[in-house]
């Protein structure tokens, strides 16, 4: 068990703080703690599972270093985000929602970033780009692999 479970109440009102907590100190929520919470609030695992899964927040595989979250939403899709995300996965060598072998990246979507003036926007760890085109995705991936030299 991860030490400071005891720091929460057994009470089921906690599966999300419990999961959320796993998840900062692991970085994903690995199947084994998902039972240690169960148990630790003396829930059904199914139970937890389906919060889990639930919320979008929540993942159940190591991310990448880098993590990048594409917009799907309608602004971005009419100004070529269909055309970045292609790039992206080419680059990559992987589709939304997976990781590089090496752990470097992790490929996203989400419905709506809310800043559709920008669009097509991306965000990379935790930065928003936004009109990206080919050139700006090819600086921005020049400006990550100078970061790690």
């Amino acid at each position: 068990m991860i030490a400071g479970f005891s720091g929460f109440e057994r009470d089921k009102s906690n599966v999300i703080p419990l999961l959320q907590y796993v998840q900062r100190e692991i970085g994903f929520l690995p199947g084994n703690m998902m039972g240690e919470v169960a148990d630790y609030l003396r829930l059904p695992k199914a139970h937890i599972y389906g919060v889990a899964t639930f919320y979008s927040q929540f993942r159940f595989k190591p991310q990448g270093e880098h993590v990048i979250t594409v917009c799907e939403g309608t602004a971005c899709h009419v100004r070529g985000r269909g055309e970045i995300r292609k790039k992206l996965e080419s680059i990559l060598g992987i589709t939304a929602g997976e990781t590089t072998e090496d752990r470097m990246f992790s490929l996203e979507t989400v419905a709506c970033l809310g800043s559709c003036a920008l669009a097509p926007t991306m965000v990379v760890d935790g930065r928003v780009y936004g009109k990206m085109n080919e050139k700006k995705l090819k600086k921005l991936f020049e400006a990550i692999k100078f970061k790690q030299e």
